[in-house]
């Protein structure tokens, strides 16, 4: 039987992950396991013995991490190339989590493939870059998966989903007002996790984009969510500038995922589909 340790095993990705591979998870936590230190790394993997290395451990604040850039570095490049080490070290394949935010925006309409040259434009973005570059020089057997706008059912406080955020002030407010000029792909971590764990059974290394179908703005997908959730909270479109985060944000990040499509044999959902999805399976689980 496969083994396979999940680092960041708590977080939205790492708990689907850990659920659907059930007695194969390694499931390991910031208490298990810190990346940015290779005694850390060895002791709980040499301890475990996994076949694959899955990271979702990640310096997700992209506006604080302006400010704490050290922190960013070593959570999301020092780490990873850490890992990198060891697995290339152990022959272990490992799978690492990257971001659409290593791009700039300025393809126009067309989704970023593979072969496209990031420019990051924030402190984590370049952070998340680093890291990817490390996994891609240090372990032949690697898959970096770049996916974006992640939400799932254990969301970690503070960490982000957008649509439990969006039902949250869609409850208390009669009126939100979102950026409606970045474009993207939201993705369900549910889908996300079945591509990784497809993706990690074959040997066809490399970097690879993989998010739910389709694109839309923040504004329209926050107006779908309440949509959805039939609340009647009014949604006003806004300019980036007008939000005023510290951290820039590419405009366009919306990701090719055709490469992955071809080797896995099947397309993600789309965005709306996904959302409908969570929503779906969000109710049922507040009945039992």
């Amino acid at each position: 039987m496969l083994r396979v340790a999940v680092i960041g095993a708590r977080g939205q990705l790492g708990s689907d992950l850990v659920s659907r591979l059930g007695a194969q998870a390694i499931p390991l936590g910031h208490a298990d396991i810190d990346i940015s230190e290779a005694s850390s790394i060895s002791l709980a993997l040499d301890r475990d013995r996994p076949d694959v290395v899955i990271n979702c451990a990640a310096y997700n604040f992209v506006d604080k991490a302006e400010t704490e850039r050290d922190q960013a570095m070593l959570t999301n490049r020092r780490g990873p190339g850490l890992l990198a080490d060891y697995c290339r070290e152990h022959d272990l394949k490992l799978v690492h989590v990257g971001t659409d935010y290593v791009y700039d925006g300025q393809t126009g309409d067309r989704p970023w493939t593979e072969a496209d040259e990031p420019q990051p434009l924030s402190t984590y973005a370049l952070s998340k870059y680093s890291g990817e570059q490390l996994v891609r020089a240090h372990c032949p057997r690697h898959f970096v998966v770049r996916t974006c706008g992640l939400y799932g059912r254990n969301a970690a406080h503070g960490k982000g989903n957008f649509v439990e955020t969006m039902l949250r002030l869609g409850r208390e407010r009669s009126e939100l007002s979102i950026v409606s000029d970045q474009r993207c792909t939201p993705t369900a971590t549910a889908d996300l996790a079945s591509a990784i764990l497809d993706l990690m059974k074959t040997e066809a290394y490399g970097l690879y984009h993989a998010t739910n179908s389709g694109d839309c703005s923040w504004f329209e997908f926050a107006t779908e969510i309440l949509r959805r959730a039939q609340l009647k909270t009014v949604v006003k479109p806004i300019t980036t500038a007008d939000y005023g985060a510290r951290a820039r944000r590419p405009s366009y990040s919306v990701l090719n995922c055709a490469k992955l499509e071809r080797v896995l044999g099947w397309k993600m959902p789309s965005w709306r589909e996904a959302l409908a999805n969570y929503l779906i399976d969000r109710e049922q689980s507040k009945r039992h």
